[in-house]
């Protein structure tokens, strides 16, 4: 009998993986994409193309869009417990609103109001969970420097619109009857928008530069000293500027936050040397920029009317202010419809369906919205989900604390307010409370799993870094053993 041959080693091809990580790319950019129209959606819809304001204000969604069908096709959507809640919490509340609108209103109304409804509540929020899955620590990193660069100009465009009458060109209202004008500071200045359509961007985006900056002064070479200095400066100048007790509050509560990392971390305290310095410098600098003290003055004089008419001290009235948007919807639960009004019927979009103007016709606080929007029955289901899922992000953050890791709790504490009671219907909230919750989220993800010691020899410092790295974060974690990093895709 002749030799039995030897099978020849079979060479599986591999096409699935490659083209894999090239969505997985796609997908990097696209949420790149998603977050940059983020900070100019307000420009586009002021001062470049003002005729298509309204269209505008949903133009991140086609890019949402593709990214889950990108998502969907690499089979990296995730199918965790909260976004199968979610769905199902939508889809319910989305049947009943059809029902119930259907008695009073024709089907074009109906359509959109409850779509935008539906929008506003459901369709971005699974982004958060995506962002967690494409990038990790190390990308979220050199997203925080161009985040600090961008509150250089920032600072100056809201520095200019503080000074100009508020009838001005650079401070026009995006989508608003001609004569409309920005909410106002006292004094005959208005509340600088920035970039964005009205001032809840920059307090979001100014509580964003200030999880970024502790986060780069208390971490060992992250971020040059100029980036930090001058982050600073411009920090402080568009918060002064800014006349917005909420933009004073919410950076307050980032830098409140470094209190807890050091109870926590108490090797965090070493570097407080080096925040000490940049202290120095960047209150040097503050005091030689006139516009300082003059916003300052505006926002003193804010903080104390609101104080005097509420009989209250400052610090109490933003207290109440804050607590008022919790318990005002648990106030009159008699009052909200079995199956609600409709989904949407309580954003400026619905309002603008139903009586042409913008406005809020049920509650300008969020969980009263909801409530009259869903009903008691979805409407505490959803409610109870925005409240859980900010418990389980705010765990988590400690955990990677206790690791060593400070980001994810700084990041946590600029954006939890947003996913917690924001307004949704509210593009730029929305887009905020689910940028910074992905990231707070995504800086969990390390690209290693071994941390490293305290005496490790620091890292090279981030310059200009590219807004994505060469290779997917996560098509490089696809060739490491399964770990377990937290509710991203379980």
């Amino acid at each position: 009998m002749g030799a039995v041959s030897q099978p020849r080693p079979v060479t599986i091809p591999q096409p699935m993986m490659i083209d894999r990580t090239r969505t997985i790319r796609w997908i990097g950019s696209l949420i790149i994409t998603y977050i940059v129209l983020l900070m100019i959606e307000g420009a586009l819809r002021k001062w470049i193309a003002p005729k298509y304001s309204d269209p505008l204000l949903v133009i991140r969604d086609p890019v949402l869009l593709v990214i889950y069908w990108l998502a969907f096709r690499a089979r990296l959507f995730p199918r965790n417990w909260w976004v199968n809640s979610l769905f199902g919490i939508g889809v319910l509340s989305f049947v009943f609103s059809i029902l119930f609108l259907s008695q009073f209103l024709p089907w074009f109304p109906i359509a959109a109001i409850t779509l935008y409804g539906f929008r506003a509540n459901f369709l971005h929020l699974p982004l958060i969970f995506l962002i967690a899955k494409i990038f990790d620590e190390e990308d979220v990193q050199k997203i925080g420097w161009w985040i600090l660069l961008g509150m250089i100009p920032l600072s100056l465009l809201m520095v200019a619109q503080f000074h100009a009458p508020p009838d001005s060109f650079i401070n026009i209202t995006a989508g608003a009857s001609e004569g409309a004008e920005q909410l106002t500071a006292g004094g005959g200045k208005i509340r600088p928008p920035g970039t964005f359509s009205f001032i809840s961007g920059p307090v979001f985006y100014c509580a964003m530069a200030t999880a970024f900056l502790i986060y780069g002064v208390l971490s060992r070479a992250t971020y040059k000293t100029w980036l930090l200095i001058a982050g600073g400066v411009a920090l402080v100048v568009a918060v002064a500027v800014s006349g917005s007790r909420s933009c004073v509050g919410s950076v307050l509560l980032v830098v409140l936050t470094m209190f807890v990392i050091f109870v926590i971390r108490p090797k965090a305290v070493n570097q407080v040397g080096r925040a000490i310095l940049i202290g120095i410098a960047v209150a040097v600098i503050i005091a030689r920029v006139p516009v300082f003290g003059q916003g300052l003055h505006i926002l003193s004089e804010r903080f104390t009317t609101a104080a005097e008419e509420g009989d209250t001290n400052i610090v109490l009235s933003l207290v109440n202010r804050s607590v008022e948007g919790f318990t005002e919807s648990f106030k009159n639960l008699g009052q909200y419809p079995a199956s609600g009004w409709g989904l949407g019927l309580g954003t400026n979009v619905g309002a603008h369906f139903l009586v042409g103007g913008t406005g809020f016709l049920l509650s300008e606080n969020e969980w009263p919205r909801l409530l009259y929007e869903m009903g008691p029955v979805f409407g505490l289901a959803y409610i109870f989900w925005r409240t859980t899922l900010t418990a389980r992000l705010g765990y988590l953050s400690f955990v990677a604390l206790r690791r060593g890791a400070t980001l994810p709790l700084l990041l946590f504490s600029s954006g939890f307010l947003a996913l917690l009671n924001g307004q949704l219907g509210q593009p730029t909230t929305l887009g905020f409370a689910v940028v910074l919750c992905g990231l707070c989220l995504a800086s969990m993800q390390r690209k290693t799993e071994a941390t490293l010691s305290e005496n490790t020899a620091p890292q090279p410092m981030i310059t200009a870094p590219p807004l994505l790295p060469r290779t997917s974060s996560y098509a490089a974690r696809l060739h490491q053993p399964e770990k377990n990093h937290g509710p991203t895709d379980r």
